[in-house]
C-alpha cells in the first residue's frame, strides 16, 4: 500500500507558542494566520510540495483542533495522494500507554513507524513556525553530494545576535567540526535554522539511543546534533540566503507581516514560480467604499473598507466602517471595526468587534509594543486600549469592572 519514498518530511507543529500570548491561547503556532489569508503552517507545506516531497508526517500536539481542520485531506496542497500525502500525527496511545511528546528528538522517535511505512533513504526534519520559501530539493542533492549523515540548514546572522542561536563553526567544505548553543563568544555567524537533512538509519539509530538515556531532553539541538558530532558523524552545513523570519514573537510576527508590503516589498507572495498555497475560501472581492482610503496595505477578499486604513494587513472578512482610522495594524479575519474607532500598530485576532469610537494602541512611534487584541471578543464603545496591552476576556472583564 505504501510505495517507497526517496524522502519523507517530518514536520514538528506542536509547539505552544506561549510568546504569542493570546494569538495562540485557542490554536498552535503554525495554525495562526499570516498576510491575510495564509496560515504559518503554509510556508513549509508549500516548500516541501514545491520541491518535490509529497510524504509529510505533521506532528502536532498542543491545540490541534484548528491544525487539524485546517490541513485536512492536505488537498489545497497536493498532498492528498493515495500512497503518500500528508498526515497528521498527534501524540496516540501505544502498548506502553499514551505519552505526550517530550521534545523534538522524542517527537520523532514516536514516529518511527510512520517513517518506515515508507522506507525512505533520508528523512527531512522541519519546524512548522518559520516564514520562507527554500528548495528542500537542493538541500537533499548537496546532502547526496558530500555523503553526509546529516546536513544542517544554515543562515548567516549579523555577529552581534549570533549569540541568540545555536552556531554552526565549519571548515572551508561546509563539514561541521563544532556546534555552540546560543554562544556568549560566538566562532561564526551560520546559525542553525532548525531543518535538518538525515540519513535514514542513522536518524533511527540515535533516536533509539537519546530515547534510552534518561538524563536527556530529548532535543535535536541539545542532544541529538552534539551527539553525532563527538561520535565523529559527518555532518555539512547548507548555506541559505534568501528571506526567513522566526515568528515566535508578537514583534516578528509584525514585522513579517509588514515585509509584505511596499513597492520593493522584502518578502514576495506574488511570485508563480514558488507559489505558496493555502485553504483559502471564496470570498467575494474586497470592496472600497466612497469616503475610503487604502495606501500600502494588503487587503484580502471579501474586506467592506469604508474607512482608512494606512500600512496594514487585513485578512478575509474584515469590516471597516466610515471614520474608522486603521495604521500599522495586522486585522485577522471576520473583524468588525465600528465608526470613529482607531487601531495603531496592533494585532486584532479573528471574529472580534471593535466598538465605534473605541482607540486601540498607540503609534509606531510612542515607544510602546505591540498591542494583541484576542478573538472573540466585543469592545464596548468608547474602550481605551493603551500600547502594549494584550487584551483577552479576562483583561475587559478586569477593566469593565474598574
Amino acid at each position: 500500500m505504501y510505495k517507497k519514498q526517496e524522502c519523507v518530511a517530518m514536520l514538528l507543529a506542536g509547539g505552544q507558542g506561549s510568546r504569542l500570548y493570546t494569538l495562540t491561547e485557542k490554536t498552535a503556532k503554525p495554525a495562526v494566520p499570516f498576510g491575510g489569508k495564509y496560515r504559518i503552517i503554509d510556508f513549509p507545506l508549500s516548500n516541501c510540495v514545491n520541491s518535490g516531497i509529497y510524504t509529510v508526517g505533521v506532528l502536532t500536539q498542543y491545540q490541534p483542533l484548528v491544525l487539524n481542520e485546517y490541513i485536512g485531506s492536505g488537498k489545497p496542497w497536493d498532498l492528498d495522494r493515495a500512497a503518500s500525502g500528508v498526515t497528521v500525527l498527534p501524540p496516540y496511545q501505544g502498548k506502553a500507554g499514551a505519552d505526550w511528546y517530550k521534545g523534538t528528538a522524542n517527537a520523532i522517535y514516536q514516529n518511527l513507524s510512520f517513517i518506515n511505512r515508507y522506507d525512505p533513504d533520508y528523512v527531512l526534519i522541519l519546524s512548522g513556525d518559520h516564514i520562507y520559501k527554500m528548495d528542500y530539493a537542493k538541500m537533499l542533492d548537496a546532502h547526496k553530494a558530500t555523503g553526509a549523515d546529516c546536513t544542517i540548514a544554515v543562515l548567516n546572522v549579523p555577529l552581534e545576535e549570533a549569540s541568540r542561536f545555536g552556531i554552526m563553526n565549519t571548515d572551508d567544505d561546509l563539514k561541521i567540526i563544532e556546534f555552540e548553543e546560543k554562544p556568549k563568544q560566538p566562532k561564526s555567524t551560520k546559525a542553525s535554522m532548525g531543518i535538518y537533512i538525515f540519513n535514514k538509519k542513522i536518524l533511527e539509530k540515535y533516536l533509539i539511543e537519546d530515547e534510552a538515556d534518561p538524563h536527556s531532553a530529548k532535543d535535536f539541538g541539545k542532544n541529538i546534533i552534539p551527539k553525532m558530532l563527538e561520535d565523529g558523524c559527518s555532518m555539512y552545513a547548507f548555506p541559505f540566503s534568501g528571506y526567513w523570519k522566526d515568528v515566535g514573537t508578537i514583534s516578528s510576527l509584525w514585522e513579517a507581516n509588514m515585509d509584505l508590503l511596499g513597492d520593493d516589498p522584502e518578502f514576495d507572495l506574488k511570485d508563480r514560480s514558488w507559489r505558496i498555497y493555502s485553504r483559502n475560501y471564496s470570498d467575494p472581492p474586497h470592496f472600497i467604499g466612497k469616503y475610503a482610503k487604502v495606501t500600502n496595505s494588503q487587503i484580502t477578499e471579501g474586506c467592506n473598507i469604508e474607512g482608512i486604513v494606512e500600512n496594514s494587513i487585513l485578512s478575509s472578512g474584515v469590516t471597516v466602517a466610515r471614520g474608522a482610522y486603521i495604521k500599522d495594524s495586522i486585522i485577522m479575519k471576520n473583524v468588525t471595526v465600528g465608526e470613529g474607532a482607531t487601531i495603531n500598530y496592533s494585532i486584532v485576532d479573528s471574529d472580534t468587534t471593535i466598538g465605534a469610537g473605541c482607540v486601540v494602541g498607540r503609534t509606531k512611534n510612542a515607544g510602546d509594543d505591540v498591542t494583541v487584541v484576542g478573538s472573540d471578543l466585543e469592545l464596548k464603545p468608547g474602550i481605551d486600549i493603551p500600547g502594549g496591552e494584550m487584551v483577552s476576556a479576562e483583561w475587559l472583564a478586569d477593566h469593565e469592572q474598574k
